[in-house]
């Protein structure tokens, strides 16, 4: 029987049509033809970690990793090459920003193998589970920011040795527990935990933080506030609000002369207000509403953007009532049990002008 030749030749062609055309269903042959193209080990490695990711992601409405395939890393949505910090011939993933995407899925441990990370941007998604250990290996990570997620469990110490770290930013999650100590012997700028389920005290070595902004409001913080406050000389501004702080507001805070925006609101904190921090010639913004302070010295009334409302200062307008206040104060905290400053007492408040005495001829 004699062969046909051009049959030999279109199935070869169709073989090629097939290899050139068909994108593979899975990530092992998509590896198996496009590994010769990248071109070093780190992209090679980044790849291997975004793939991994593409497939721990159930659900992306908006298409963003909808280009996440093939070699070229650099070209996928979110993620951001630039020359390696140690061989700058060589080009690495330096950044992944995947805010506002509306992802939902988890991360994979494969993740700790872009370790030229110096930006992880992950804010307003859907991501769940817990920060991989493997982010351990990330050394020159510079912004960690998986805030208005789902993440949960105990806090990611795993941040705890990232020696570059200046930015932490993991609000609105539901991470819960205790908050370590350790976390301020960090060489951080920034640090935002709000909108979590924490429910320790203030840790004792929150004075050792060189950071400029600390935001800890909506969580079930404890305890009273510690003399280290006042250590804290770069800070700018300083959220506490909404938690269950309480005792006197230090006089060691009049130590922090660079806030601008001092937030204690919604605790039970009492007592005075210390005159010194209504002096800060930079603070913008103090809010102590909800709270149960029994007198403020008249120079926060001249504080343009201030809250005093619902303590128990007499002759305020928007107060608690007498009823509620006494009832507070007949059971007085006593902060020296937690190892705090002892409570002082407030100073009386000032009395009312006497009235005006005529003298007639």
């Amino acid at each position: 029987m004699k062969k046909i030749p051009y049959l030999t030749s279109s199935f070869g062609l169709i073989l090629i049509i097939i290899f050139l055309f068909f994108k593979p269903s899975h990530g092992l042959i998509d590896i198996d033809l496009t590994l010769p193209l990248i071109p070093n080990p780190r992209l090679l490695k980044a790849y291997i970690a975004l793939q991994a990711w593409k497939h721990a992601i159930t659900s992306d409405p908006n298409g963003f990793t909808s280009n996440w395939y093939g070699p070229k890393v650099c070209n996928y949505t979110g993620v951001f090459c630039a020359p390696a910090p140690d061989e700058p011939d060589i080009t690495t993933v330096a950044g992944i920003d995947l805010n506002h995407a509306n992802i939902a899925g988890y991360l994979p441990e494969e993740l700790g193998l872009v370790t030229d990370l110096a930006l992880f941007h992950i804010n307003s998604n859907r991501f769940s589970g817990k920060v991989p250990k493997s982010f351990g290996k990330l050394n020159i990570l510079f912004e960690l920011d998986i805030s208005n997620n789902q993440f949960s469990g105990e806090f990611p110490y795993v941040v705890l040795y990232l020696p570059s770290l200046k930015f932490l930013d993991i609000r609105y999650n539901q991470f819960g527990g205790i908050i370590p100590s350790q976390l301020f012997d960090m060489k951080l700028d920034a640090l935002f935990f709000n909108n979590n389920k924490f429910r320790s005290s203030l840790p004792k070595k929150l004075g050792n933080s060189l950071v400029s902004v600390i935001v800890m409001a909506n969580n079930s913080l404890t305890g009273c506030l510690k003399p280290e406050l006042g250590a804290l000389r770069g800070l700018t501004v300083f959220d506490v609000s909404s938690n269950k702080l309480a005792g006197p507001l230090l006089d060691a805070i009049g130590q922090m002369k660079k806030l601008e925006q001092l937030n204690m609101a919604n605790n039970q904190l009492s007592g005075y207000i210390p005159k010194s921090i209504c002096s800060f010639t930079k603070l913008k913004n103090f809010t102590y509403s909800n709270n149960f302070f029994t007198f403020e010295p008249s120079k926060c009334l001249k504080l343009r953007a201030k809250d005093d409302t619902k303590n128990c200062i007499p002759f305020n307008p928007l107060q608690r009532s007498p009823m509620e206040c006494k009832s507070f104060y007949v059971h007085p905290i006593d902060c020296s049990i937690s190892g705090c400053s002892p409570r002082s007492l407030p100073p009386p408040p000032s009395p009312p002008p006497p009235p005006l005495v005529h003298h007639w001829p």
